[in-house]
């Protein structure tokens, strides 16, 4: 058996006996393969783990950047209290039709709400807004821009608020000071951003499973 194929066992086992998919997931991944989309949502025992985290924060204000079609939204938007707001940012507004689709399916329409368009526009814009802080941030979009999502997350947040960055092992290629990949670089850029800013405390882990070889970096923001 290969370790990719054991990687894959394990994480069906844990899924299976942990995080078993529900009719509202299952259709969220359905809708989303139909429509085309990419099939680079989180793992379940990856959703159940940010919902796990959010819980834990006590979150009831959650931003996500990266919406694809809403599947780690709605693991999120579950993780919140019936008052409480999830803001998700997506770049493509067909992901985000899904998205939305598949929010209102799982009830969470009231409470989640999809912005179309580069996220870095549309923070600015979130901004001005002078929303309540972010107890929790999720981000999962292009990794090029890593380094200013973490940076508008630390203004949008407050002190104890925790922020997830996904996919920062890049197959391994993260640890490649001469690497040329503009994800490889946005990766540790934000990683270095993490580890130098007086305001946040974080680490990063490595993960294997259905997803590949991959891992996230958790940060929390300080006084």
């Amino acid at each position: 058996m290969s370790e990719s194929q054991l990687w894959n066992d394990v994480d069906d086992y844990f899924t299976a006996l942990l995080s078993p998919a529900d009719e509202t997931l299952t259709a969220a991944l359905r809708d989303s393969d139909a429509a085309g989309l990419p099939k680079i949502n989180v793992a379940p025992n990856q959703g159940k783990l940010l919902q796990l985290l959010a819980r834990i924060q006590g979150a009831r204000r959650i931003l996500e950047i990266g919406t694809l079609g809403g599947y780690s939204t709605i693991w999120l938007g579950r993780a919140l209290p019936a008052d409480g707001r999830l803001v998700t940012f997506e770049y493509d507004a067909t992901h985000a039709e899904v998205a939305r689709r598949n929010l209102a399916r799982a009830g969470l329409d009231r409470i989640a709400e999809v912005r179309v368009g580069p996220a870095l526009e549309s923070l600015p814009k979130l901004a001005e807004e002078n929303p309540e802080p972010f107890d929790f941030v999720f981000i999962d979009a292009d990794k090029v821009n890593n380094p200013p999502y973490v940076e508008w997350a630390l203004k949008l947040t407050r002190p104890g608020s925790l922020i997830v960055v996904d996919n920062v092992v890049r197959g391994g290629h993260v640890a490649d000071a001469g690497s040329t990949d503009p994800s490889v670089r946005g990766t540790r850029a934000a990683l270095e951003l993490i580890a130098a800013h007086p305001r946040l405390s974080g680490t990063a882990i490595q993960t294997v499973g259905s997803k590949g070889y991959d891992g996230f970096a958790l940060a929390r923001v300080l006084d």
